[in-house]
């Protein structure tokens, strides 16, 4: 079968699939004129906290702000150091910074481009781990980062650990949701993730009830009760119409990281034999594929080929934080961190969604397969 062009990603496919059960959250939110921190965001941060076998959810209004909520109330204040892997998006570190506390790089594993443990040993070994305070491993494309190791560093060196599983709805580390191993896990449901709002949303989860209290706290201008502001604050609320928009599309969340996942395996089996550095996943973690990453040295004229082909593709991330202009100071040059580096310079995208058709996923598979042949052209 032939195509146009397979897009990288159509988000319309899913709403048009739940689109009666996302209308009528939304039209049950603007009846009953409750607008901010009602019914409907408290029963999604009791879903949510339940459907990851966490003790407490608290909704915010981003993944970034869970994830700088999150490091304040594990008690990061302005100076302190966390360490966070120098291969992620930019926000995860922009959370840092938004806390107060200085970002300390630490390079990834070669295989599945997570946190590296031996190189987190080596940082905190460096003299960083008097200053540090806390670490921030990432599921980087949905693949869990290993928290055994890191959880036992992060022990030994006095450190709170506070996941940023944005891109980890679904995966799991040793039979364990992501987000629900360390002192709190932060989720972004920006609308591409695999559990999406229709705008900016976000959530903590912990099994700690102080950490709960002190983000619901700081979501809400620091108050206690009403217009007593205990600490400083700021306004990090999750809506209520995508609260009531999450909780309509959480139930669907299962079906759709199995779909992924069969999507990946299709992958896997069309690709084995192209030659191509595929996906990786730990025996001892389950992937949610919240992105399908191939890595490839000539990766501009790969995804140019591709597209002549229709075949649509993105780069999740084409620079390391230490080479993006905004973090210059952290005092690293080229050549720092060789492996987010090489990384940076060959991860590409396939589109992989739950929508995404048989006849699509054959028709980018065949493409990929042809043009990884053809690498010297």
């Amino acid at each position: 079968m032939s195509f146009g062009r397979v897009e990288f990603l159509d988000l319309a496919r899913q709403y048009r699939a739940v689109r009666a059960d996302v209308d009528a959250a939304a039209s049950r939110v603007l009846a009953r004129g409750w607008y901010v921190l009602g019914e409907e965001c408290a029963a999604f941060e009791r879903e949510f906290a339940a459907s990851c076998g966490a003790a407490h959810a608290v909704g915010v209004n981003s993944g970034t702000d869970a994830l700088t909520l999150a490091l304040r109330a594990c008690g990061v204040e302005p100076g302190d150091v966390v360490l966070t892997a120098a291969f992620t998006a930019a926000p995860t570190v922009c959370a840092i910074v938004a806390a107060g506390a200085v970002p300390r790089l630490v390079d990834v594993d070669p295989v599945t481009l997570c946190l590296d443990p031996q190189a987190l040993r080596r940082e905190l070994e460096t003299g960083v781990g008097g200053r540090a305070k806390a670490v921030v491993p990432v599921h980087l494309y949905g693949h869990p980062a290993p928290m055994g190791p890191i959880l036992r560093l992060a022990r030994e060196h006095g450190l709170k650990v506070v996941e940023d599983a944005a891109q980890g709805h679904g995966a799991l580390y040793e039979g364990k949701p992501v987000g629900t191993l360390g002192d709190a896990g932060c989720f972004s449901f920006y609308p591409t993730k695999n559990l999406g709002a229709c705008g900016d949303a976000g959530a903590v989860v912990t099994a700690d009830p102080e950490i709960a209290a002190r983000v619901a706290s700081l979501r809400n201008y620091g108050e206690e009760s009403k217009y007593r502001n205990r600490i400083r604050g700021v306004n990090s609320r999750l809506d209520e119409i995508q609260a009531a928009i999450l909780r309509a599309k959480l139930p669907y969340l299962d079906g759709w990281v199995a779909a992924r996942r069969s999507l990946a395996r299709f992958y896997d089996e069309e690709l084995a034999a192209a030659g191509l550095t595929t996906p990786h996943e730990a025996a001892n973690a389950r992937h949610c594929y919240h992105l399908y990453v191939l890595q490839r040295p000539d990766r501009e004229r790969f995804r140019e080929r591709l597209l002549a082909r229709g075949v649509a593709t993105a780069v999740h991330y084409p620079l390391p934080i230490h080479l993006q202009e905004a973090y210059r100071d952290l005092g690293r040059e080229p050549g720092g961190f060789p492996v987010a580096e090489r990384a940076a310079r060959e991860v590409v995208s396939l589109p992989l969604y739950p929508e995404l058709t048989d006849a699509e996923a054959r028709f980018v598979a065949a493409a990929v397969r042809e043009e990884a042949g053809d690498g010297d052209r």
